[in-house]
């Protein structure tokens, strides 16, 4: 991943809008500390286009991207969102403008691969099947103990991979990218406050929606 390029997927306004909205696709490069535009170009999808033109479009975004791998938008969801997934992306939802969240963007992303670099061969703790097809982890225990392994580093690739019925999570806090992961592959999320910061999140199969 290209961490020194990060692109923003902004209306004619400068804030940023949904994937699947007309805007403009604009990748910034930071150079000497400082963010500046890249290069930019216009980009619409639309369903009557048809699926061949549809592939067509998506190609051609990710042809933009280049190396780029860290795409900003206000709500990520459906074609282009999976499109961009499988292209292993990196998709942040948040709403503003680029001079507003490039920095912040930029230090977590740095900060997670500095953290994955570090526990490549520490041996990540993965859920417990505690019946068939449901499993059971506790990320505030894994993180007491192990404050440099990330949610995403323990659960990101078990919850895409989606072979599981229901995933029961104990947590902090919910991270915030496991309600666009899940939902996109039939989940539910539903979370449960048990304490003062403890959560229990569940993502049961098929139970359509997501509530709190």
């Amino acid at each position: 991943m290209c961490i020194q390029e990060i692109t923003a997927i902004i209306g004619t306004d400068g804030v940023s809008i949904p994937l699947n909205e007309p805007g403009n696709v604009v990748v910034y490069r930071r150079v000497r500390g400082t963010w500046q535009k890249d290069r930019e170009m216009a980009f619409a999808l639309s369903p009557e286009q048809g699926l061949r033109e549809l592939r067509r479009k998506m190609e051609e975004l990710k042809g933009f991207l280049h190396d780029c791998r860290i795409v900003v938008a206000k709500s990520a969801s459906g074609a282009l969102y999976f499109e961009l997934e499988k292209a292993r992306c990196s998709v942040w939802e948040i709403e503003g403008t680029p001079a507003g969240f490039l920095d912040t963007v930029w230090r977590e992303e740095k900060t997670e691969q500095d953290e994955e670099s570090l526990s490549v061969d520490a041996g990540i703790p993965a859920p417990t099947e505690v019946f068939p097809g449901r499993f059971a982890i506790s990320i505030r225990e894994i993180q007491g103990k192990r404050p440099e392994v990330s949610s995403k580093q323990v659960l990101q690739e078990f919850v895409r991979k989606g072979d599981f019925e229901e995933l029961e999570i104990l947590c902090d806090h919910i991270p915030p990218w496991i309600a666009i992961d899940a939902e996109q592959r039939g989940y539910a999320v539903v979370a449960e406050q048990i304490r003062r910061n403890e959560v229990k999140v569940r993502l049961i199969k098929n139970a359509g929606g997501m509530c709190e």
